[in-house]
């Protein structure tokens, strides 16, 4: 699903009603795990990672939403780093079944996403907006190790390509 966000000026993001996405999405067949470091290089770097992640996939169709996406959870969740007093990595989670695309960031604030009022011009304020806008579906969890896991799905359509075993 994709959406214009300027159509979308009065639109208040709001998560999922399943705050877990849980086994009705399907069987991952593919995953990606990627630490980093809460710094903003991280980003940039995740948002790369992914990309390559995708194109190996063979979802090319859903790289440009899902790059926003990956750009806009790990944005809040630098953020939410930013104040804690210990040093955590921020986790993105990339996984792959016949028809979804889930995409998965954790950091060690358990405090909820709490999408904001804004302006039209603002200059922050938008990042769950863009990503319930370009996401079929999106929420967040409290894992057992705490922190909190914020996710958003899409819908492929398409089985994604599982890559050839290096020792074949």
């Amino acid at each position: 699903m994709s959406g214009s966000i300027s159509a979308a000026s009065n639109y208040r993001a709001r998560p999922s009603a399943n705050p877990r996405p849980g086994p009705g999405i399907g069987h991952w067949r593919l995953t990606s795990k990627l630490e980093l470091g809460p710094l903003p290089s991280a980003v940039p770097c995740a948002r790369l990672h992914a990309k390559h992640i995708f194109w190996e996939w063979d979802l090319a169709h859903v790289t440009n939403d899902a790059e926003l996406i990956v750009s806009e959870l790990m944005t809040n969740a630098l953020k939410a780093a930013r104040p804690l007093p210990d040093i955590h990595p921020i986790t993105l989670y990339l996984q792959a079944s016949d028809e979804h695309l889930m995409i998965q960031v954790w950091d060690a604030l358990s405090a909820a996403p709490a999408p904001r009022p804004h302006a039209i011009d603002a200059e922050t304020g938008r990042g769950l907006e863009i990503v319930s806008l370009l996401s079929d579906r999106w929420g967040f969890y409290h894992p057992v190790g705490g922190g909190k896991v914020v996710w958003a799905a899409l819908v492929t359509g398409t089985a994604p390509r599982a890559l050839p075993d290096a020792g074949a």
